[in-house]
């Protein structure tokens, strides 16, 4: 019947991503000793949450439709391309910032109006942030299979 309302491994991936999107205010809640739901829609921290949407679409896919399939094939890359970008090409963003930050605050000192906010540091991911975000995916995927008697 779910299969008839909706497609289930986008249901699959999207849980994956939420489920990952409140960790991260669960985290926050616990480091910051407050709530802050700002955490639910920022990108960067643990876990990955974009890596976890992906694993678990890819293990879905694979599970579903085989792991020799077409269709698993092209989300592997897809998921591959994603954590590496996270863990890669984000994460040098996030570093960079942090210089320019520091620019910025020598810069405010000499002319602080002109330069009121800082840039935003936490953008990509660890790799271990990558790695518990494809855990977490995969888990999430394998446990709805597993539930709903397809695995």
């Amino acid at each position: 019947m779910l299969n008839t309302v909706v497609n289930e491994t986008l249901l699959i991936a999207t849980t994956s991503w939420l489920v990952a999107q409140l960790l991260k205010v669960v985290g926050g809640l616990i480091r910051e000793k407050r709530l802050d739901m700002s955490f639910f829609i920022r990108s960067g921290g643990m876990p990955s949450s974009h890596t976890a949407l992906v694993t678990s679409l890819a293990t879905s896919v694979g599970i579903l439709l085989g792991f020799n399939s077409v269709e698993f094939a092209i989300s592997t890359v897809f998921a591959s391309i994603v954590m590496y970008d996270a863990a890669g090409v984000r994460r040098s963003v996030g570093q960079q910032s942090i210089i320019l930050n520091r620019i910025l605050r020598e810069l405010r000192e000499r002319r602080p109006k002109d330069m009121e906010h800082d840039v935003r540091e936490l953008i990509g991911h660890t790799p271990f942030q990558v790695f518990s975000g494809a855990i977490l995916g995969i888990g999430i995927a394998v446990v709805w299979l597993w539930w709903s008697g397809k695995l």
